[in-house]
């Protein structure tokens, strides 16, 4: 899954932003909302989570341009006030959720991942295939009932091979959807990833490298 902050206070949003990329989930942050909307223009993302208070474009007009140009992204927005009236507007622009400040950050990990959901193909909580079992609510991988230890970004990676449920998955759809934004695309982290990963599991192989394509799962 990958989510872009929009949040003005900068020390807020990065610790949003480590807070999230602690479960496995690809992260950019922005502190203004013409950042915010060019960011959308130009990558991919399954949640927006938006500052209604934004400086340059405000957040209302964030939420409406999202909601009309990239329908597939979800928002959950946050704010400082939490009066039922100011909740009721802010649904009634298009977003998604709503979480009023100061709030948990266990609720808004859920609030993400629900949203992350209802913006992707719909999936099981289990992830099974090949002897693999990813309980992608509790962060535990199994390999023909043994615990696997694994990394976030191997996590993330094997998340989405088995989403593809045996289709194959190139490197840049990897790139996008564990990685954020400030990767380099030339980078080899998606082919040590999976190294590693092969290591971890142990044989037979069932990640599977298709030359000048991607990876699978058979």
């Amino acid at each position: 899954m990958r989510v872009l902050i929009a949040e003005d206070e900068v020390v807020m949003a990065e610790a949003i932003a480590q807070g999230l990329r602690l479960q496995a989930l690809a992260v950019d942050t922005v502190n203004d909302g013409d950042a915010a909307l060019q960011r959308l223009a130009v990558n991919e993302y399954d949640v927006l989570v938006l500052d209604r208070d934004l400086p340059r474009v405000h957040g209302d007009d964030v939420c409406r341009a999202v909601v009309g140009e990239h329908p597939g992204v979800r928002i959950l927005m946050l704010t400082a006030a939490g009066d039922l009236t100011d909740r009721v507007h802010g649904l009634g622009l298009g977003a998604d959720d709503y979480l009023a400040k100061p709030f948990a950050f266990a609720e808004l990990v859920a609030r993400v991942r629900a949203l992350g959901r209802r913006a992707r193909p719909a999936a099981p909580p289990v992830l099974q295939r090949a002897g693999l079992s990813l309980d992608t609510t509790h962060r535990e991988v199994f390999r023909d009932g043994r615990v696997v230890g694994v990394s976030r970004k191997e996590f993330a990676v094997l998340e989405e091979l088995l989403r593809a449920d045996g289709a194959v998955v190139s490197t840049e759809q990897l790139l996008e959807r564990a990685w954020d934004e400030h990767t380099d695309p030339f980078t080899n982290a998606v082919r040590v990833t999976v190294m590693t990963l092969r290591r971890k599991l142990g044989p037979p192989q069932v990640v599977e490298t298709i030359t000048g394509v991607g990876y699978r799962i058979r």
